[in-house]
Formats: structure tokens, sequence, C-alpha cells
């Protein structure tokens, strides 16, 4: 199943620095494992926000939010789910 998931994160001023560096660092390498397996497809910066727009690829709404209560900058974002489906007019078979 695809979603598309708006991520935007809302980490407080007053958060220690080095806490901050250390849920970076720790959220990036999970990412790239996610997408090194193929479940987090696509992830796309927001220009000026700090937010992101990607595409999961995952069996079900209950893997995808568990991929999602497992990253690391979670308590600390707003996120949008949407599930898609091939559209019937689109010329590529293989991207469902």
């Amino acid at each position: 199943m695809l979603y598309h998931v708006r991520m935007d994160v809302l980490i407080p001023n007053d958060m220690d620095a080095d806490k901050v560096a250390e849920l970076k660092a720790t959220e990036k390498a999970l990412s790239q494992k996610l997408q090194e397996q193929g479940k987090w497809r696509h992830i796309w910066r927001l220009a000026g926000e700090y937010s992101n727009f990607s595409i999961f690829d995952v069996e079900s709404n209950e893997e995808l939010h568990d991929i999602m209560m497992s990253l690391p900058l979670y308590p600390y974002m707003k996120v949008e789910v949407t599930p898609l489906l091939r559209h019937p007019s689109s010329v590529r078979e293989n991207d469902s």
C-alpha cells in the first residue's frame, strides 16, 4: 500500500542542542535504512520549512503506524497521512 505522508517537525526552541543533534542523527539512520528496504520510497524537503513529503510503500495501515511511531522525531511532528491508489489512467503498470 502506498501512502503520501507530510511531516512537519516542531522541535521546541529550548531543547538541548546535543539532544536535537542526537535525535536528528538517529532519525537519519533509520530513514535511510527504511529507504534501503524500499518501505520509505521517496522523501522530499519542502523549501523554507522543516517539513517533508514522503511516499511509503508498506503492507498495512498498522505497519505505517509502527514505522511512524518508531521515528525518534515523531513526538515533535505534526503528521498528515493520505492513502494512495493507482489511477486508472496511469500508463505506469508497475507503480502500485
